[in-house]
């Protein structure tokens, strides 16, 4: 299989030599160039619709990362915007006091979310897992975090330590998913100090294949949760209303005592919430202090309801699973045909292709190489996150992508031989 053309990137190029004269390195976080391959991906993007992307050098991209995950429907999605861009303009949106939509989306998540009783409205989900630690401390009135899974940017759990003096994280320790007995060893030396478990109830580790829970492993959480007295949290920033409408906690029917969610509800519009059981939220009312100019903000919240009320209306998630199905079982009969060492893992609506390690680390090496060729082939994913479904993914965009991980595949094969 032969090597395809490389993209013209021209422009996004010399935007990013710009920016790095304007911005620290040009650009930061997870968009940074050295996050997927640099001089083969875009850098700054002009327009998406739908479910393609184009750049600013007018290259276009069948996209499966949806914006890190918030893009549930798809891209300039109408209904939506055209709900937001009526409250904008007809009532406003940023005030000094609260808006009545506040309690119409806090009724609708009470509706779908099982743990849900009281909820409080952020506006990130560093913001809203943050919160819920927070609200979990001041509960208990203890101190230690056991945590497993990426919850954001902020000093407690951030995983690149710079800027930050250790006694902010020095009181949180790490538990892996799907090993039970990580986090029954560290509650046998600090569960009587322990206010919270913070998880992801569906595995999807940095870099690295995605993972369901084994059988009894939530469920073994929550029990220690209830042994010692800790405050059990499901960060369901990318799960709910896009596994399920209630979540991973409402798929697996393990119901935590709080929640935190975020991604997919309002189709890219900054929201997050931080939801729960009522004795617990509420010391968020009487112990602590939770404020921003922004959060009342009735942007999100609008684009939030529209939302939900079309993954209602329409059955979004069942679309999704069944598509998603399709798609990964066709993906998984590509990857069969190839020796490369290829994995793909997740379910319908998540899913990640990795390559197995080796002693060499050449997996590095054919796993830039097959992003390379998908990238080049108008296919938008990453080597070091998973991608996601969305509801404007039609059957024809996802033919295409098999196909377009077929001939990368074969080109890894050709280059590298039969092996892994």
């Amino acid at each position: 299989m032969g090597e395809a053309k490389r993209l013209n990137i021209t422009r996004s190029l010399e935007l990013f030599e710009e920016a790095k004269t304007l911005v620290p390195g040009g650009v930061l976080g997870a968009r940074k160039p050295s996050d997927f391959i640099q001089g083969e991906y875009p850098i700054f993007l002009e327009t998406g619709k739908g479910c393609r992307l184009t750049d600013v050098d007018g290259n276009v991209f069948i996209d499966f990362l949806c914006g890190y995950g918030p893009i549930i429907l798809g891209y300039r999605e109408e209904e939506v915007d055209d709900a937001v861009i009526r409250q904008i303009k007809e009532k406003g949106f940023c005030f000094s006091l609260t808006q009545r939509y506040q309690n119409e989306l806090a009724k609708k998540i009470r509706e779908h979310v099982p743990c849900s009783e009281l909820s409080i409205f952020l506006k990130t989900g560093s913001d809203a897992t943050t919160a819920s630690i927070r609200i979990a401390r001041a509960y208990t009135g203890r101190i230690k975090v056991m945590r497993c899974g990426y919850h954001g940017w902020h000093d407690w759990c951030v995983e690149m330590k710079g800027g930050i003096p250790e006694k902010l994280y020095e009181d949180v320790h790490e538990f892996h998913y799907n090993d039970l007995s990580s986090l029954e060893d560290l509650m046998k030396r600090y569960g009587d100090e322990t206010a919270a478990i913070i998880m992801t109830p569906f595995g999807h580790p940095l870099h690295e294949k995605m993972q369901e829970p084994k059988p009894g492993f939530l469920e073994g959480v929550r029990e220690l949760a209830d042994r010692y007295g800790a405050v059990l949290i499901f960060d369901e920033v990318r799960t709910c209303f896009r596994l399920s409408m209630g979540g991973a906690q409402k798929l697996y029917n393990v119901i935590p005592d709080m929640a935190v969610l975020g991604k997919g509800m309002a189709n890219g519009y900054a929201i997050s919430v931080v939801t729960g059981k009522k004795d617990v939220m509420m010391a968020a009312a009487k112990k602590l202090f939770i404020s921003s100019t922004f959060f009342p903000n009735s942007d999100g919240y609008i684009a939030a309801l529209k939302t939900i009320e079309i993954l209602e209306r329409d059955n979004v998630l069942k679309n999704i699973w069944e598509k998603g199905g399709r798609f990964l079982k066709n993906i998984q009969s590509v990857i069969d045909k190839y020796h490369v060492g290829a994995e793909l893992s997740g379910v319908p609506p998540m899913f990640f292709i990795t390559f197995k390690r080796d002693e060499k680390e050449e997996y590095r090496n054919k796993r830039d190489d097959f992003y390379t060729q998908l990238i080049r082939r108008g296919i938008f994913l990453t080597p070091h996150h998973h991608g996601y479904i969305c509801y404007r993914h039609e059957e024809e965009d996802l033919d295409i992508a098999v196909r377009a991980i077929d001939e990368s595949l074969a080109y890894v094969e050709e280059k590298y031989g039969k092996k892994g």
